[in-house]
């Protein structure tokens, strides 16, 4: 009779004969997918809208319910919108960039700009009558990388694409699935299999592997014709799948001790593989690897409205899907001495107390409980008795909270000198660049008439320091995940030896090369308070707003619209999104 270990290895060898099957499947079909043509790739993306939507019901209350939430409920929509929405929208996205793939004539559809540094800023939103309806207000550009220009973005676009079709060769690439936000893996998938021509193993995360019948449906013509095979298992499986011969690159969005376990080795062998510069694995590897991501707080004539509406926004930063996502505000830099700055914290408190989703990700209380012992002088936010209390602490001299992402409810406060708006600004974004970990995402809350002040060209050249991926003005940068034209990663410049927030973008449906980071702008005011202060915008309190009464019916309406985009559907859209 086998003893456990033994079961336990067998079960591991008969794990490990199932990837060799899929992998060894993924080899001979990688040319093909590579050749295949565009109104293939067309079509199927076209059939995973269709799986989306078989499944999208049961992919959100699942997902809802291994969170600890109760489906059908406002809180519950975040697992609409992160989920089967976001992976709707990267789907139309796509077929339409590939509809005019044919002399990447969807290019000539996007505005261009010189900025102040010379660089080249693509506007990728508003792109289409939905954009300026659903995300009215809301505005995105890409900033490219210097040396790309008017004349020569064909040359850094589509470059998967600039080969005949019958020349391309494929690639096996491996995906190590995420485990908190539940659209990362089928974006990452499509990300790997229509922009870089490369067929896919996915391995799923074991936190959130009870969505793998959902993709599987969800995917199910890029699996059946050959392209995609999704796998389940633990570390030893990932383990295995990174060193096979078959794999050919690799793509996480994780954390950044696993990408290094993997690129170096752990404990003594990993010391030496750093040393000596020796990788033990030196496949292409592309990673997105989280942040300690910052919101830096501009002084300025906010009014209590003000203060009230970007308290949510904070605290929506924070506490969405409750904290567990790589771009959570951490950090929140304040002026010091600004007389609205302790009332903005509080109305802050006020919104958080409120929120009681469970924290779910495994480790979050040990992670809380460190955070708070270099915390120095903590505020404890109850939030109810099946949440944890957001701890707001300070970020103190030993830097630990500063070098550390928690990825939990905790948020560190940072006050700085303020001599006046601009050169509060400069200051805030050095200590944004030089003393917190990673380079992901941050944001910027700062009044319009305070830009005006500072001068719209100089406070372009200011942002344009800030060495962020992605950078939300008036909004979080997590909006530049869900807009499917931009491209979603770290600033540029990281190596294996210093991987930081990882290398390489994902998404990014214009497929746009050589990019710098993406500027998305939201609206100061909400609607109808926006209007009244001349500021052009349709869109109240966000969807994704923690705050937001009606985010499952907004999610899920919104899911459908993307299914099959039409103006009869716009008016309950427009209902529920007023009301929440």
């Amino acid at each position: 009779m086998l003893d456990a270990a033994q079961l336990d290895l067998q079960d591991q060898d008969n794990l490990y004969d199932a990837y060799d099957t899929a992998l060894a499947e993924l080899h001979a079909a990688k040319d093909r997918w590579a050749r295949s043509p565009v109104a293939d790739r067309i079509r199927l993306l076209s059939g995973m809208k269709d799986g989306i939507m078989k499944v999208a019901q049961g992919w959100a209350d699942t997902a809802a319910r291994k969170k600890g939430l109760i489906p059908g409920t406002a809180v519950a929509g975040e697992e609409w919108i992160a989920g089967p929405y976001a992976c709707m929208a990267g789907c139309n996205a796509l077929i339409a960039t590939l509809s005019q793939m044919q002399g990447k004539a969807f290019l000539d559809h996007l505005p261009t700009r010189e900025l102040v540094t010379g660089q080249l800023a693509v506007k990728v939103l508003p792109h289409s009558i939905w954009d300026r309806l659903l995300l009215s207000g809301v505005s995105a550009e890409v900033w490219m990388q210097q040396g790309v220009t008017r004349a020569n973005l064909r040359d850094h676009a589509a470059i998967a694409y600039g080969q005949p079709e019958a020349k391309r060769t494929g690639k096996v690439a491996l995906v190590l699935g995420a485990g908190n936000v539940n659209a990362i893996t089928p974006l990452d998938v499509l990300q790997k299999l229509i922009l870089e021509n490369q067929v896919v193993i996915l391995k799923m995360n074991p936190v959130n592997d009870y969505l793998t019948d959902y993709y599987r449906i969800a995917m199910k013509l890029f699996i059946d014709e050959g392209f995609l095979r999704i796998v389940k298992g633990d570390a030893r499986g990932g383990a295995y799948l990174c060193d096979h011969p078959i794999v050919e690159e690799l793509h996480i969005t994780g954390a950044d001790t696993t990408h290094d376990a993997i690129v170096w080795g752990t404990g003594e062998e990993g010391a030496r593989n750093r040393k000596a510069g020796t990788p033990r694995n030196a496949k292409r590897f592309t990673s997105e690897l989280g942040s300690v991501s910052p919101t830096i707080v501009v002084p300025g004539p906010w009014t209590p409205a003000d203060i009230r509406f970007q308290a949510e926004n904070i605290a929506t930063m924070k506490l969405h899907n409750s904290g567990h996502n790589c771009i959570a505000c951490q950090a929140l830099i304040l002026p010091k001495g600004w007389d609205k700055g302790a009332r903005l914290v509080d109305a802050v408190k006020t919104v958080a107390a409120s929120s009681t989703r469970p924290a779910w990700y495994p480790g979050a209380e040990q992670r809380l409980e460190t955070y708070a012992r270099y915390a120095g002088k903590a505020d404890r936010v109850d939030r109810g008795p099946n949440a944890p209390a957001l701890i707001v602490g300070e970020l103190g001299e030993d830097h630990f909270n500063a070098a550390c992402e928690v990825f939990a409810p905790a948020l560190s406060i940072k006050e700085l000198e303020a001599p006046d708006p601009a050169a509060y600004l400069e200051a805030a974004i050095d200590y944004a660049n030089t003393e917190l970990w990673g380079t992901l995402g941050c944001q910027i809350l700062i009044h319009p008439k305070t830009i005006k002040q500072i001068g719209k060209k100089r406070f372009e050249q200011i942002v344009a320091k800030l060495r962020y991926g992605t950078i939300g003005i008036n909004g979080w940068c997590g909006l530049g995940f869900l807009i499917a034209a931009c491209p979603w990663g770290a600033f540029p410049g990281h190596t294996l030896d210093d991987i930081g927030s990882g290398i390489g973008t994902v998404h990014n449906a214009f497929m746009l090369e050589k990019t710098e980071r993406t500027v998305v702008r939201a609206p100061w005011r909400p609607f109808p308070r926006g209007l009244l202060s001349g500021q052009f915008s349709l869109l109240p309190r966000p969807p994704f707003f923690i705050t937001n009464t009606r985010q499952h019916k907004i999610g899920k309406a919104l899911t459908a619209f993307q299914y099959k985009p039409n103006w009869f559907k716009l008016p309950g859209i427009f209902y529920h999104a007023l009301l929440g």
